[in-house]
């Protein structure tokens, strides 16, 4: 099984659609796939949460799909959405200075992949 972690850094709506698309195809096609919210993507998580925003039903969908592993602590807390993540359910990644560290994913053989 491949494993591959998408790791957003992007905060526009249409690079972060992408995220949530191949992150979905890739769990149907048997890919052991998460996704972290990095830099300004972090942003993204108040407006995802809302019924109303256009990427609801995939982000809702993915969450569902236990495809988010997590959100940068450093990035969200400098973005002021740290509540936001926490109230959406989302652990906070914090284990390099701050920031979740891709080697550590490396290690346990992930290809990571970013947007």
């Amino acid at each position: 099984m491949k494993k591959v972690m998408l790791v957003a850094f992007n905060g526009e709506d249409m690079c972060f659609i992408h995220v949530l698309l191949n992150g979905l195809d890739m769990k149907e096609r048997a890919c052991d796939v998460k996704i972290i919210m990095e830099g300004a993507s972090t942003k993204l998580i108040p407006g995802l949460e809302k019924r109303e925003h256009f990427l609801h039903a995939l982000w809702k969908k993915a969450k569902e799909n236990g495809l988010l592993e997590g959100v940068c602590r450093a990035c969200s807390n400098k973005m002021g959405t740290m509540e936001a993540a926490q109230n959406a359910g989302l652990k906070l990644l914090d284990d390099m200075s701050g920031h979740p560290s891709l080697g550590a994913y490396m290690k346990r053989g992930y290809k990571i992949i970013t947007f």
